[in-house]
């Protein structure tokens, strides 16, 4: 009997249509699920519970891992193209894994002892299962993430929200049993976690004595996420295990992380993470190595307390586990080294990471031509050329004019006055570590009360304008601040250009900067006068400082967090959200955007000066 062809076509688009709707729903079951198993674990971890809910919480993991293995299998039958072309090597690696897990179902226990046995163990082991899981439940989240780029979605929008979700969940994780020492209000834990994931530092109580290990650890891994960027971490995962995505999700986050093109979209990602775990780590072992047997911890305290510290500097979050911030006894004594150490991983933070990416790119240019002179006997006469780029040049210039002026200035206002009784060498060192924090970092290492007035409207300045653009630091930014003040000389000198180390500067840049001062001075005008009609109490350079301080995420205070109302607690936490995200980022998620049009109005002047 002879089929007709086009029943045969009829037949594959029908069961096309089926399969496409059991993948989809098979898609959001493991967005589910793998929140399920996230919100499980933590529940687990961070409360103490019997063994009747144990039991529970593992029948749940149990399904969790029979959905995974269910979607996969799928896949691979139903879809085994697209899967071969979206599956890389790392997650084939991981799907056979998944598989393997089977073997512990499937067969006993082995009675010989040997690697077989131990091989049946970890497959069957509570360990290898959460681990495996739980990466597979970032994957498919992320995945998920991405894939609202590809609807078009506004990506401010999304950045936002994702800063807004992961708030959220730190807010909750630091209000676990486990996490504090006596219990935290909501709003106190909804203030340390916006200013963890806003890399910020402000505190609304005393972290050292509220906090417990866990609570540090959950701190901790906010600085990081919030550090390095939600889009940037959910991006690699998706791109980096998850394969191929569409041209429009690589368009939205390359401008994400200021990639020159597609080709190298996953390199700088995968850039931005190397960096971050190579500076930190080297920034742990040299912490480590000033502090190791002079504050009375064991190795393993002390290896903790370098992490913790590293990461927070880097991150420019202002964090410390000690009582006091970095201003602590235990520190202030013999330990400058470590003040340098934590400066320069501020300022490392702060320069931005298409910085240190061209940094890189200068480093093996170099080490390419000493390596070509070595082989060849024959030093290269060729001109220099131009390795480092304008922003690199201009972020450089103004993060030494910044750090070398602030320096000297505090030196000269607090010789005699908050630095008086030390060393001269410590009190250059830590003048300079107080020019380094307001580059929102928020340590201290003197009692900021002590400072004077000049001193203090100098810390207002450098919080105000912050560290570069593309770092973790923020403030307007030095590039802001830079492209302002020449498109300032400009004005004067009547030149119609504005041109910087043989550049011009876009017409676009200078629009942006402008745009971007004059918001900033709007939201802290709006948000000074708010604080002080709730804080009459308070006075108003306190206000300013913890104004600016919020909204340039650098968390230094006057000592008058802990003590506002809830409002003005709300407004701080408002401010430390507007400054992470970026109130331009806010403003273009929330209005719609003008369409570009092809026709010119006549052109009008308006009387200025």
């Amino acid at each position: 009997m002879k089929i007709d062809p086009k029943f045969l076509l009829y037949r594959n688009k029908w069961i096309s249509s089926y399969k496409r709707v059991l993948l989809g729903i098979l898609t959001y079951a493991t967005y589910l699920f793998s929140i399920l198993l996230i919100a499980g674990l933590i529940y687990e971890h961070g409360f103490t519970i019997s063994a009747n809910e144990m039991y529970r919480l593992h029948h749940l993991y149990r399904w969790v891992w029979r959905i995974f293995l269910l979607d996969v299998s799928l896949r691979i039958l139903l879809d085994y193209t697209n899967t071969k072309r979206t599956f890389n090597k790392l997650t084939w690696l991981l799907s056979v894994l998944l598989y393997l897990t089977l073997i512990p179902v499937i067969f006993h226990r082995p009675e010989v002892e040997g690697s077989i046995q131990h091989l049946w163990d970890l497959l069957n082991g509570y360990p290898f299962h959460t681990v495996l899981l739980l990466f597979l439940s970032f994957l498919h989240l992320s995945n998920g993430l991405v894939r609202l780029l590809g609807r078009r979605t506004n990506p401010s929008l999304i950045l936002a929200a994702s800063f807004f979700i992961i708030i959220l969940i730190g807010t909750g994780l630091l209000m676990l049993p486990r996490c504090t020492l006596h219990g935290i209000s909501w709003i106190d834990s909804l203030f340390i976690s916006t200013s963890s994931v806003c890399v910020t530092g402000l505190t609304s109580v005393d972290v050292s004595s509220t906090f417990t290990t866990a609570g540090f650890a959950v701190i901790i891994l906010l600085i990081q996420i919030g550090g390095l960027g939600v889009m940037t971490l959910t991006s690699f995962f998706a791109m980096f295990f998850m394969g191929n995505t569409s041209l429009y999700n690589q368009l939205v986050v390359r401008d994400m992380v200021s990639s020159d093109s597609l080709n190298s979209l996953l390199s700088t990602l995968l850039y931005i993470l190397g960096f971050t775990l190579a500076i930190e780590s080297i920034g742990m072992l040299v912490i480590w190595s000033d502090i190791h047997g002079t504050m009375g911890m064991t190795t393993e305290e002390e290896l903790a307390f370098s992490a913790f510290h590293s990461i927070s500097a880097f991150c420019n979050a202002g964090f410390s586990t000690l009582p006091g911030n970095l201003g602590n006894q235990s520190v202030m004594t013999g330990h400058n080294p470590f003040y340098l150490y934590m400066s320069l991983l501020i300022i490392l933070g702060g320069i931005g990471f298409p910085i240190l990416v061209n940094f890189k790119e200068i480093l093996l240019y170099n080490l390419h031509r000493w390596w070509h002179s070595l082989r060849s006997w024959k030093w290269e006469r060729k001109p220099f050329y131009h390795l480092y780029n304008l922003n690199t040049r201009i972020v450089l210039i103004m993060t030494f004019i910044l750090l070398l002026g602030g320096t000297l200035l505090i030196l000269l206002f607090e010789w005699n006055g908050a630095l008086a009784g030390m060393p001269v060498v410590d009190k250059w060192v830590h003048a300079f570590f107080t020019a380094v924090c307001p580059r929102t970092a928020g340590f201290n290492s003197i009692n900021l009360t002590t400072l004077s007035v000049q001193s203090i409207l100098i810390y207002i300045f450098l919080m105000w304008v912050g560290g570069a653009a593309q770092s973790t630091a923020g403030g307007i930014k030095v590039n802001t601040f830079a492209v302002v003040v020449m498109n300032l000389v400009a004005v004067i000198r009547g030149t119609e250009r504005v041109e910087v180390l043989g550049r011009e500067l876009s017409h676009d840049s200078i629009r942006r900067a402008n745009a971007t001062v004059v918001m900033s001075l709007s939201v802290l005008f709006i948000s000074i006068f708010l604080l002080t009609v709730w804080e009459p109490n308070v006075s108003f350079l306190s206000i300013v400082f913890e104004s600016v301080s919020a909204l340039s995420t650098v968390g230094a205070s006057l000592n008058v967090t802990p003590y506002l109302c809830e409002n003005s607690k709300l407004l701080i936490i408002l401010l430390m959200f507007i400054g992470r995200v970026g109130l331009i980022t806010l403003l273009l998620g929330i209005i719609k955007q003008k369409k570009h049009t092809k026709y010119h109005y006549p052109s009008g002047q308006i009387m200025i000066n």
